[in-house]
């Protein structure tokens, strides 16, 4: 006769269940910061040691006795096939998970309490659809960066507040192999001996480049994981950060509407594609938007959108990349092109694309203008110096320090003239320059803005005009914490629709939220541009 047991699931309730995990700070560290990722199960702990002068992040996980090491074994033995197979699936929810394991629990007739229960749920859950040892670290949204460097190493962390810092995780030799073949797989894609490097998207949208075995990397199997935010930031975000100032997004936002193209530039993790994505939301309402990527990276909220990504052969067919989805792209008679990166011969028919009207957005790897337009004229892309200059704009992002800290600047946007006669060069000048010493913009004369004054008939003063209104509009905004993407782009397209309504919608929302007007900039009109404040003034991008 089998004797089951008869278990009463409930809701996790840390005051009788909980805490399900524990930490004691090692005697030369002292604690810095406490937070949850997944709460009631993980929480972050963050400590610094004053000998080693730096800090540590530890990845507090409910704890497991022998017993439930073992129980945790065998369940997950035994409750592996009826999840894969129900329904043909192979999906599991929580709710799933639960009723299984409460069956399973009562068929072995094993009494255990909610602790127990909720536990083996959470290694469970962690494991099937989750990301296992890492889950915390992508749970975190202070973590940027996941670099695991080989077998049996710490792996470090880019923390947007300790910057660069190690972990209490590493992977064995066999453990950190078959993770990164599963992180593969589970994004749809291949790695082996013979192919042992993938880039790839994972399914909570992170960017990972994966390396297997020791023949490329030499240390052993690893893993970088770059973590975007759930929801992009807006252009208020940035300005909210100093990246960028109100003035500098007027600007820009004048620029997009006016089909001028762009391209930001800059080193690694300078937030080169998040500024690309945010200055996207001024793009026109229902002006047709077409995206090139290697891996997914940009998210716009816009409804006349399509979206491409390179594709890798695996078995049969014809790898398809950035060079065939941007000749393809053309055919698609789209307004504007968004491409997620030029590294090669991609760009010259980019730059065709341009010449022949289109808009065009995109990212380099460059530190100066002069840089960038030097890695366009020579191998391996080699655009033509004619074609360059159909190019309008260059923003030249930086990752800066700023008081001891990390901080992402806007080094320079500068505008692309004509080829100089005289010399054969490419003539450029800067719009905006920040100032390092005191965290500031100082705006320059604008050749675009003059463009842009002829092609729409303005008078110097309306020009003027428009482009005070538009910051009074974004800084209201700011002062409002509109930082939501949909809300933002609703409420530009809104502008777009009628200015003047929706200057007044927003200064109503203003005055309601008790913000003080006689602190908002007003639009004022003016014949001369100094004194309306259009040259040599700076802006408030203090670091917060």
């Amino acid at each position: 006769m089998l004797v089951g047991s008869e278990i009463e699931v409930r809701p996790f309730r840390p005051g009788e269940d909980g805490p399900l995990g524990s930490f004691a700070v090692p005697p030369d560290e002292r604690e810095v910061e406490r937070y949850w990722v997944n709460a009631p199960y993980a929480y972050i702990v963050i400590t610094y040691s004053d000998d080693r002068s730096e800090h540590r992040y530890y990845a507090v996980e409910p704890s497991l006795d022998e017993f439930e090491r073992s129980l945790l074994d065998r369940v997950s033995d035994d409750v592996r096939d009826p999840l894969l197979y129900r329904d043909g699936t192979g999906q599991t929810d929580e709710a799933t998970l639960r009723a299984e394991v409460e069956t399973l629990l009562e068929e072995y007739g094993v009494e255990v309490g909610m602790d127990t229960f909720h536990t083996l749920i959470y290694y469970l859950y962690r494991d099937f659809r989750g990301f296992g040892k890492i889950d915390p670290l992508l749970n975190d949204p202070h973590i940027e960066d996941i670099s695991c460097d080989g077998y049996d190493l710490p792996i470090f962390v880019y923390h947007d507040t300790y910057a660069d810092v190690e972990t209490s995780i590493s992977f064995g030799q066999q453990e950190l192999d078959n993770y990164v073949i599963r992180l593969a797989q589970q994004s749809g894609r291949h790695v082996s001996i013979g192919d042992p490097i993938v880039e790839t998207t994972l399914s909570d949208g992170s960017r990972a480049e994966l390396a297997l075995g020791e023949e490329v990397t030499p240390r052993g199997s690893a893993f970088t994981i770059r973590q975007y935010a759930e929801d992009p930031f807006t252009p208020i975000d940035l300005v909210d950060f100093g990246t960028f100032s109100i003035e500098q997004m007027a600007y820009f936002w004048l620029c997009i509407e006016h089909n001028k193209s762009l391209i930001f530039a800059g080193g690694t993790a300078s937030g080169k594609t998040t500024s690309m994505n945010a200055v996207s939301m001024f793009i026109p309402p229902r002006a047709k938007v077409l995206t090139i990527e290697d891996t997914r990276e940009l998210s716009l909220y816009h409804d006349n959108w399509l979206s491409s990504i390179t594709r890798e052969r695996l078995n049969e067919g014809a790898d398809i990349d950035m060079y065939d989805l941007l000749r393809s792209a053309l055919r698609h008679r789209p307004e504007y092109i968004i491409v997620g990166e030029v590294r090669g011969e991609e760009a010259v028919t980019l730059f065709q694309a341009m010449n022949t009207g289109h808009t065009t957005f995109s990212t380099i790897h460059a530190d100066s203008i002069e840089t960038v337009i030097n890695r366009l004229e020579n191998d391996p892309i080699n655009v033509p110096r004619a074609m360059v200059q159909s190019l309008d704009m260059l923003s030249i992002q930086t990752l800066a320090r700023i008081g001891g800290d990390r901080a992402r600047r806007s080094k320079v946007i500068g505008e692309i003239g004509g080829i100089d006669q005289r010399t054969g060069e490419l003539d450029y000048s800067s719009a905006f320059n920040w100032v390092a010493d005191t965290d500031r913009f100082r705006r320059s004369d604008s050749r675009l803005m003059e463009e842009i004054q002829t092609e729409r008939g303005w008078s110097r003063a309306e020009l003027l005009r428009e482009i005070r209104r538009r910051e009074r509009f974004l800084d209201l905004l700011q002062r409002l914490g509109v930082n939501d993407y949909r809300q933002f782009t609703a409420l530009v397209n809104e502008y777009y629709a009628d200015p003047d309504r929706a200057m007044e919608r927003v200064e109503t929302r203003a005055r309601e939220a008790g913000i003080d007007m006689d602190a908002v900039p007003r639009v004022e009109t003016g014949g001369d541009r100094r004194s309306a404040g259009t040259a040599g003034t700076t802006s408030t991008a203090d670091v917060e």
